[in-house]
Parts: structure tokens; C-alpha cells; sequence
């Protein structure tokens, strides 16, 4: 069980938090979905290129860095807090495939162009993530369409996909939470910061633990998931089955809750165009209907 991140998981965070504070802050997020791709081209060169992260789960043998998924999650956590549109969920889906069920030869085909940053779509039933005509969407920051005929991936690929969008889902928690305890401590009623009144600071702190706990079941998720991709088997595919259940359902409710208490505790100005809480809000919405809604990962955790 992956309990903690090792001290080369915490440098890769901290290498891509600092490569994205650079580049990704909330201007250059509006700016890149604006584009024709959707996220900012130079910015996905400088990931792929500078810090490797569509290599990482994919074996050295095939030029990648022969990491394993939960590097990936960390990335996307990263990815997650700042809302960044980038393509890196559509790659990894697209090698977790080729690995599992592609031919040898399909893997020497792909693989190497996946772990040097090549863009891929991939269709999750009737969702197609990074095609090349985008359809419209709530959140700006996925490029979505939909897909003329529903392609269903193999279960143990759905699983995955929910386990690393749970590494997603955190990461917008930490966002929102971030937003609201920074606005708590500027924002001014009544003479004091509105943070200093123990109604807010109780709501606070329940979001708090919504976040540490959706963390927790999301690293699980990645951790088995990794264990299954490292070595298939019958076991590890069940635990990966019921531990992507749990992380899809909770963190999928608990997104939404901390959008939503987002959107509340920071009053008329987190329903603006300019605030970052209506990109969060939809982020929180899109994610929780990627995989499908929560009850149904509730149902299949039963069954």
C-alpha cells in the first residue's frame, strides 16, 4: 500500500510545481485553452522534455524511464492544483493499453512516440480524451468530444483511468481549499477576517479532512494500480477493481463538495468570469462524470 512518497516522488512534485508555477498560473491556464489544442503546447514540450513525465510508467526497453504509475499520480496531482490542460491522463491511458492487451509489435510502435510527449486520443466509452475536434464542454480546461460509436476499454484500463483521475481530483481539492483558506484570511466583515469566525474555520476543517482523506484513498488507487501494471494477475486486478471504486466514489463527492463550499465561502465574487472558482467548479463536474458517477462505483465496490 502506498502510503507515502518517497524522497525522489516528493522532488518529482516539487520539480513540477515549480515548472508550472512558472508557466501554468491561472492567465496562462485561460490563455491555453484558447488555443487550437486546448493547453499550451510549449509547456507539454518542456514536461515531456525537461521532467519526463510521459515516459515514466512506460519500460525503459521502450525509451521510457521505467517508473511506475504512482509518478504519474504525482504528476497529475500537480497538474490537478493548478488546473493545468495538459494531455498526459489520454498518454498514459493510451500506453497503460498498449501494454496490458497491444501485440509486441504495436508496443514497439507506440510506446517510444508516447513516452517522447506524442499527443494521443483515447476514448473512455462514449468520451474521446485529446481528439483532434474538440467538442464544446463545460470545463474549458478538458478537450472532450464525443464519440460516434461508445469504445469501452478493458476493465482493468477503466480502472486505472479512475484511479489516475483520482490523482486529479485531489489535486483540484488542494486548490480549492488553498483558494478559500487564502480569500478567509484577506476578506473583511464586520471588522475582522472572515477566517477568524469558528462557524467558517469548522467548515474549513471539514474540507480539510474531506481532502486528507480523498487523498488517501486515491494513493491506494494508484498504488495498486501501478502493482497491476508492473504484474497482472487475477488478485491484484480484484484489489485494483475494488480500491479504483472506492477512490472514484469518494473523491468524485468530495470534489464536488469542496467546489461547492469553494464557490459558497468566497460570496458573490466566485461567480464571476475572472475568478478561478467557476474553473474549479466545472473541473469538479467534468472529472465526476468522466468514469462515470459516484453511485456507480459505490454499486460495483458491492457486487
Amino acid at each position: 500500500m502506498h502510503l507515502a512518497r518517497t524522497e525522489e516522488q516528493q522532488e518529482l512534485a516539487t520539480t513540477v510545481r515549480a515548472l508550472l508555477t512558472r508557466r501554468s498560473d491561472s492567465a496562462a491556464v485561460r490563455a491555453a485553452i484558447e488555443t487550437p489544442e486546448g493547453y499550451d503546447t510549449g509547456l507539454w514540450q518542456a514536461l515531456c522534455e525537461q521532467v519526463g513525465v510521459a515516459a515514466l510508467p512506460i519500460p525503459e526497453q521502450y525509451d521510457g524511464f521505467g517508473a511506475t504509475l504512482v509518478e504519474t499520480a504525482v504528476v497529475l496531482e500537480e497538474l490537478g492544483e493548478n488546473l493545468t490542460p495538459a494531455p498526459l491522463l489520454a498518454g498514459t491511458l493510451a500506453a497503460v493499453h498498449t501494454l496490458l492487451h497491444g501485440s509486441e509489435s504495436e508496443r514497439e510502435e507506440l510506446l517510444p512516440d508516447l513516452a517522447a510527449g506524442r499527443v494521443v486520443p483515447f476514448t473512455l466509452g462514449r468520451v474521446v480524451l485529446e481528439p483532434a475536434d474538440r467538442t464544446p464542454a463545460m470545463d474549458q480546461t478538458l478537450r472532450l468530444a464525443l464519440a460516434a460509436e461508445p469504445v469501452e476499454p478493458p476493465e482493468d484500463v477503466r480502472d486505472i483511468s479512475i484511479a489516475l483521475v483520482s490523482a486529479l481530483q485531489v489535486g483540484a481539492m488542494q486548490r480549492g481549499l488553498d483558494m478559500t483558506v487564502a480569500y478567509s484570511k484577506e476578506r473583511v466583515q464586520f471588522g475582522r477576517p472572515i477566517g477568524s469566525f469558528q462557524a467558517l474555520k469548522h467548515r474549513m476543517a471539514d474540507l480539510h479532512v474531506l481532502l486528507e482523506a480523498s487523498r488517501s484513498a486515491s494513493w491506494g488507487a494508484t498504488a495498486a494500480a501501478a502493482a497491476y501494471l508492473a504484474e497482472p494477475s487475477e488478485d491484484r486486478g480484484d484489489a485494483l477493481h475494488r480500491l479504483a471504486a472506492v477512490a472514484g466514489s469518494y473523491c468524485s463527492d468530495a470534489l464536488d463538495r469542496i467546489a461547492g463550499e469553494t464557490v459558497q465561502l468566497h460570496g458573490g465574487i466566485a461567480i464571476t468570469w475572472e475568478h478561478d472558482a467557476q474553473l474549479l467548479f466545472k473541473r469538479a463536474h467534468a472529472l465526476s462524470q468522466l468514469n462515470g458517477p459516484a453511485h456507480r462505483h459505490r454499486a460495483s465496490v458491492l457486487t
